[in-house]
């Protein structure tokens, strides 16, 4: 490794935990840590990462090493987490949703786990241990989640009344930028065509990034939901999941009701143009529409 590519390094590596102590020191300033707790956590347990690191630069002993992949677990956990806390923001006006998404991300952190674990029973690599590459799998696992939930806020944001200028948006566009080209440059490294040290330098420019993105979310005011735009795709799936969870029993009169309504509505719009035609008529017979006595002829009778 020449000198300038070596700096280069250093830098990258040194403007980590920079940028990660200014995102902790904003979020605990404007009370963001307490809405979005995983979030920082992730941020929290990055910093320890990178003081490792920097203890086993400096001293080279075996505990740093698995602190640093015990570390590098619960990096993966509080990843998983804030995709959850991301999700449980969105929908936070649709209690319905927000069940149901939780449900679906329990199944989904078990199906993870199950995965890790075929991966690294199957695997009979002589450089890396089990249990090591439990914890490779599940971070690959939670990357690709993590740019589907980018994804998803990107193209349904309007649907469910999501700003671009929102933390949530903020931090899912942090970590799903971050996922794409960590995934590219895994495969890149894999097939050959880029050796480890531009991997490792192309990883830790992709992470400053998205860190440059979260302190820009978290140090400017962002605005909150939209609550002006008329949600009706999402107030429809929370009636319909209402609808299966307390569904109507048969002898019910709500729905004969709801009948009645709507056909004495019909019923009044039916009404209404004949109603209109018979004023017309009686105006141009000189009488009042309401039927009673002309106001000129009351008052000739009174001059009488």
């Amino acid at each position: 490794m020449s000198n300038g590519i070596q700096y280069l390094y250093y830098a990258l590596w040194i403007a980590h935990p920079v940028l990660e102590m200014g995102i902790a020191a904003f979020m605990l300033q404007r009370g963001l840590h307490r809405k979005f707790k995983f979030f920082f956590g992730y941020i929290l347990v990055q910093l320890a990462t990178c003081a490792v690191l920097f203890l086993a630069t400096w001293r080279s002993y075996s505990a740093a090493f698995y602190l640093y992949w015990g570390l590098d677990a619960l990096s993966v956990f509080f990843g998983f987490a804030v995709i959850h806390e991301v999700f449980v923001d969105v929908f936070q006006a649709f209690q319905i949703l927000r069940d149901l998404g939780t449900v679906l991300f329990k199944w989904a952190g078990l199906v993870m786990l199950l995965m890790a674990g075929v991966v690294s029973i199957s695997s009979n690599s002589l450089e890396t241990a089990p249990w090591m590459q439990a914890i490779i799998t599940s971070q690959r696992c939670v990357r690709i989640i993590q740019v589907g939930m980018i994804l998803f806020l990107l193209f349904f944001s309007h649907y469910v009344g999501v700003s671009r200028r929102q933390h949530s948006f903020g931090i899912s566009l942090g970590f799903g930028s971050f996922a794409v080209l960590e995934l590219v440059l895994i495969s890149s490294w894999i097939g050959n065509h880029l050796g480890g040290t531009w991997m490792s330098i192309l990883n830790m420019a992709a992470y400053n990034s998205s860190l440059m993105v979260w302190l820009t979310y978290v140090a400017v005011k962002r605005s909150a939901r939209d609550s002006s735009q008329s949600l009706l795709q999402p107030q429809r799936w929370e009636r319909s999941l209402s609808d299966l969870q307390h569904p109507l029993p048969a002898d019910s009169l709500i729905p004969m009701f709801e009948g009645m309504v709507d056909r004495a509505l019909s019923r009044v719009h039916r009404d209404a143009p004949r109603s209109n035609e018979s004023a017309a008529v009686a105006a141009a017979h000189g009488a009042t529409p309401t039927g009673g006595p002309d106001i000129p002829a009351v008052r000739a009778i009174s001059e009488r």
